[in-house]
């Protein structure tokens, strides 16, 4: 299940998500993070530059994340990749340090920088104890206004991507994610590739690298979240010392709202692989629609709620017919989706298929049963206060509050909007999000007569 949501991703946010595993539970770890509300502070800078903060002394730490709101699908059609480049190369030397100048420092005041590119953002994070806090807002404010894009970095990070481009060419999860949004987005910036094709990445110059930075770092796309120990008066010059120089606006052109169209459609990519995985979806719920909780809590009941869920339990568990099954919502900046995924031998796929649709459809027309509400309620909220078990995390919630516009007591007034959702907000919202028919359906396996064949082998 986690290869295939990885998959819809840029690698960037992939390794990312790896390296937050493996981060220092000890030092970066809230001391309560059972505590239900983290308190937020609008902190605005003499500049005018406006960042969310939640203020915590009990560790002497300090986690910064920023987005700026633009990502890949801003990407030039010819230069796919692009923005996806420039992150791997900002923390690759920047102002009068090189690449092993650059990383050698960071090393050695265990300062934490890194960047990512997604579809709809390009966002930076810093992780740092006070005691070197200036130095680290010194080389964050470096990356982001002088980075130097030297021939040694550049090509090398070239080549990791293309490394990983190729390794894509033979994952089925990618080759899935990358076919089923070909097919929702056509001539839409969506279908883009995050990570960019071997011809556009090696078409990337370093001018383009630079016009990058130059046009897509500006304060009027920028939201900032900070949590840990530092207060509103010793953030205000931060904000201005990392960020003030930045261009005050852009005349990027916007990426365009799209309501894709589904109508139903199963598409089958041969591969000699021993399973078929499979990625299916269609319109979601927007961010900001009021129906977004009934959705959420209904996204829960059918497939997001992991072996608690419908999909996992008709499909996995009473007829075990999958590996996995699973759903979301992915509710972009410029179109909402709900998208699952399964993962199943070739041979058990359509039946899989069957029972997924089946599942939609009895969600449909009768919505859940008072249990499953339930306990759906119960466990969104008992588990939210889980998501704060880390500054760095706590800085990522801020900032992505800001770029779903969310208000600042979101955090306050969650529960209470999970807990408000009723069994007849759940049926109407499944009757106007589940939409059996219209699953648009892209699986990656080897052929119907292919796998039979093995299966006969098998059995002999």
């Amino acid at each position: 299940m986690t290869a295939m949501i990885s998959a819809l991703l840029p690698r960037g946010r992939r390794v990312l998500a790896a390296g937050a595993a493996l981060a220092v539970a000890g030092l970066l770890a809230l001391p309560s993070p059972a505590r239900a509300i983290v308190e937020v502070e609008r902190v605005v800078s003499d500049q005018g530059i406006e960042a969310w903060l939640a203020e915590d002394h009990t560790l002497p730490i300090v986690s910064l994340k920023f987005s700026f709101r633009g990502g890949s699908a801003l990407d030039p059609e010819d230069k796919q990749g692009l923005a996806n480049m420039v992150s791997g190369l900002l923390d690759e030397g920047a102002g009068d340090m090189d690449s092993f100048a650059f990383q050698s420092k960071l090393q050695d005041l265990a300062i934490s920088i890194s960047f990512d590119a997604g579809r709809d953002s390009f966002s930076g994070s810093l992780r740092t104890i006070t005691e070197n806090q200036e130095t680290a807002f010194d080389l964050l404010e470096a990356a982001i206004t002088a980075p130097r894009f030297d021939e040694e970095p550049v090509e090398r990070i070239r080549n990791q991507i293309l490394t990983g481009l190729r390794f894509d060419q033979t994952d089925p999860n990618t080759i899935a994610s990358q076919r089923w949004f070909d097919e929702a987005f056509p001539d839409h910036p969506y279908a883009k590739r995050p990570e960019g094709t071997p011809e556009t990445v090696k078409a990337i110059t370093t001018a383009d690298l630079e016009t990058f930075v130059d046009t897509r770092f500006t304060r009027d796309r920028l939201v900032i979240g900070v949590a840990g120990a530092i207060s509103p008066e010793e953030l205000k010059p931060v904000l201005d010392a990392v960020f003030g120089s930045l261009p005050g606006t852009s005349d990027l052109p916007a990426v365009p709202d799209v309501d894709p169209t589904f109508a139903g459609e199963t598409i089958f990519v041969e591969m000699d692989i021993p399973q078929t995985v499979a990625i299916f979806g269609h319109g979601g719920i927007p961010r900001d629609d009021p129906d977004f909780y009934p959705a959420y809590v209904l996204n829960y009941i059918l497939g997001g709620g992991g072996f608690a869920s419908r999909l996992m339990e008709e499909v996995r568990e009473e007829r075990g017919l999958a590996y996995s099954v699973y759903s979301y919502l992915y509710p972009l900046e410029h179109a909402a989706l709900m998208i699952g995924g399964v993962a199943t031998e070739r041979a058990r796929f359509d039946t899989s298929l069957e029972v997924i649709r089946d599942e939609w459809r009895k969600m449909a027309q009768a919505g859940p049963s008072r249990q499953e509400l339930t306990d759906a309620k119960t466990y969104l909220t008992g588990a939210f206060p889980l998501r704060f078990s880390s500054t760095g995390a706590i800085a990522s919630i801020l900032t992505g509050m800001q770029l779903d516009d969310l208000p600042i007591d979101h955090l306050e007034t969650r529960n209470d909007k999970v807990e408000a959702v009723t069994m007849e907000d759940v049926q109407r919202v499944a009757e106007r999000l589940l939409k059996p028919g219209n699953l648009l359906v892209v699986a990656v396996g080897k052929a119907a007569e292919a796998a039979e064949q093995t299966n006969g082998d098998a059995s002999n």
